[in-house]
């Protein structure tokens, strides 16, 4: 019994053994494998910090970004209402040229007759210069008027020739 026994705690030993030995293989490759790990995280890290730094960068910029538009759109607001402003005038002068169209279209209407009177007068008043103008013409039907001619040579006076 003794040899059994011997026998047993040398297969005992030998399965201790042969424990040891897979249990170091295991942790050989986990250090292997956290050491990629590692490796992996402080890329990461780095990466991350590159974009930590990119990310607040860029945050800067559209805060800075956000102020300009908000500036820009109070000046903005100030132009919309200067146009506003101009388009009130604008109205309010189109409705005072109404008004005043308006009255002188009742003036006119009221005034219409004595308008109307002095058109005719106006045409009567033609009519008499054209008269005029008729009878001085047959007065004067026997002569004839000459008008010189820039283009004719004009004779020497009989005054004095050189």
């Amino acid at each position: 019994m003794q040899v059994l026994l011997y026998i047993a705690a040398f297969v005992a030993a030998v399965a201790f053994l042969i424990l040891c030995i897979s249990l170091a293989m295991t942790l050989g490759s986990l250090k292997r494998t956290l050491r990629s790990v590692s490796e992996t995280m402080d890329g990461l890290t780095n990466q991350l910090e590159g974009i930590t730094s990119e990310t607040t960068e860029l945050l800067h910029k559209t805060n800075a970004l956000a102020e300009d538009i908000q500036q820009k759109a109070e000046k903005l607001n100030t132009v919309v209402d200067a146009v506003k402003g101009v388009g009130d005038s604008v109205s309010n002068l189109n409705s005072s040229v109404h008004r005043i169209t308006n009255s002188i279209t009742v003036e006119a209407e009221k005034n219409s007759d004595k308008i109307a009177q002095a058109v005719q007068w106006g045409n009567v008043a033609f009519g008499i210069i054209g008269k005029v103008k008729e009878m001085k013409e047959e007065r004067s039907s026997g002569w004839t008027v000459y008008k010189a001619d820039s283009k004719q040579k004009r004779l020497p006076s009989p005054k004095g020739s050189n």
